[in-house]
């Protein structure tokens, strides 16, 4: 019997309804599959927060300019971003990677794979290996936090203009219209909007990504901090770490580390979906049900430590003492019929 099995039969041995804490339970027997262990622990917990910067942004794509990306990296690296406060009521600790930031900050993990991305409307946006560069460092990230002894990871993202880079992505590999995937951002007008969605049809238009080859579509219109996502995604199953997506921006990423190796996808937890029109498109393409549906736009992985404390509460229950057995009763039975 595997770990998954051993964790769906300690569920139904909990003196209540079977699978009465729905989406919860399998989260539950999902982690235990990718821990190899049906002792499920997530007590030691981070959030990685990939930064960086795109070209893009001069193509009057966001409300700020890129300065923004490296002030709000600077406020994680010290402990006082949004992330960081929401993060210490999870009790997760939270570092941030320089993926490529214009301005490199200080308290930041260096996995810069160049000086923020060209304009993807003037043709790619990084070379290939750069893009290559950047998954292999959000892989080995992984694995520092494993030899550190984490057990689950939120995965962030910090960089203005990466709604843009995401939309573009999510048009390409998910073969939908641009209008179609392409949402405000962090609250853009209506012309702001118009000037996002003509820049990433630009884009995909002048660079022509092949849908087939996923790296080449991200050395293409993505960021290097999408690119470290995607590289801690797959450095997750790699290093049977548990990781939690946060959104668009690291869902598109999730996207491409499973068009790279489609197993990775068992390592992936779905926190929020978020109001982009992108985000439940990729999560229904990557068998995704999200479990937090609060309409957030925030970022930073400050949706998916959300899910941590009701994993938390679903583990009081799947670690008690409140089983059939114990106090005498007769388990229920799966009745058949529709449940």
């Amino acid at each position: 019997m595997n770990a998954m099995e051993q964790a769906k039969k300690r569920w139904d041995a909990i003196a209540k309804p079977l699978h009465s804490l729905g989406r919860l339970e399998d989260l539950i027997v999902q982690i235990a599959g990718v821990q190899g262990t049906p002792d499920v622990r997530i007590d030691k917990r981070c959030a990685l927060v990939f930064c960086g910067d795109h070209g893009v942004v001069r193509e009057g794509v966001s409300q700020s300019g890129s300065e923004v990306t490296a002030l709000v990296a600077k406020s994680i690296a010290e402990g006082t971003g949004n992330i960081n406060l929401m993060a210490g009521a999870a009790q997760t600790d939270v570092f941030a990677a320089d993926m490529g930031m214009l301005t490199p900050v200080p308290g930041t993990i260096d996995r810069r794979a160049g000086c923020g991305t060209a304009n993807m409307t003037e043709g790619p946006a990084m070379s290939r290996e750069q893009a290559e560069q950047a998954v292999q460092s959000g892989i080995s990230l992984m694995g520092e936090m494993k030899k550190r002894g984490y057990q689950i990871a939120v995965i962030g993202e910090m960089g203005i203009g990466n709604t843009t880079a995401s939309s573009a992505l999510a048009s390409v590999l998910l073969n939908m219209p641009v209008k179609t995937v392409t949402g405000r951002g962090a609250g853009l007008s209506d012309e702001g909007l118009e000037r996002k969605i003509a820049a990433i049809q630009k884009a995909i238009q002048v660079n022509c990504p092949n849908r087939d080859d996923p790296m080449d579509v991200l050395c293409k219109l993505g960021g290097f901090e999408i690119a470290g996502m995607a590289g801690a995604y797959l450095g997750g199953y790699q290093y049977h770490i548990p990781t939690i997506t946060d959104g668009v921006i690291p869902n598109v990423a999730a996207l491409i580390a499973a068009r790279i190796c489609s197993d990775a996808v068992s390592a992936i937890l779905p926190g929020h979906v978020s109001k982009e029109p992108a985000d439940q498109k990729i999560m229904e393409e990557l068998g995704m049900e999200p479990i937090i549906h609060a309409r957030m736009a925030l970022g930073e992985g400050t949706g998916g430590v959300l899910l941590l404390p009701l994993l938390d509460m679903a583990l009081r229950v799947y670690q008690g003492p409140h089983t059939f057995a114990g106090l005498g009763m007769e388990a229920y039975t799966p009745q058949g019929g529709a449940q």
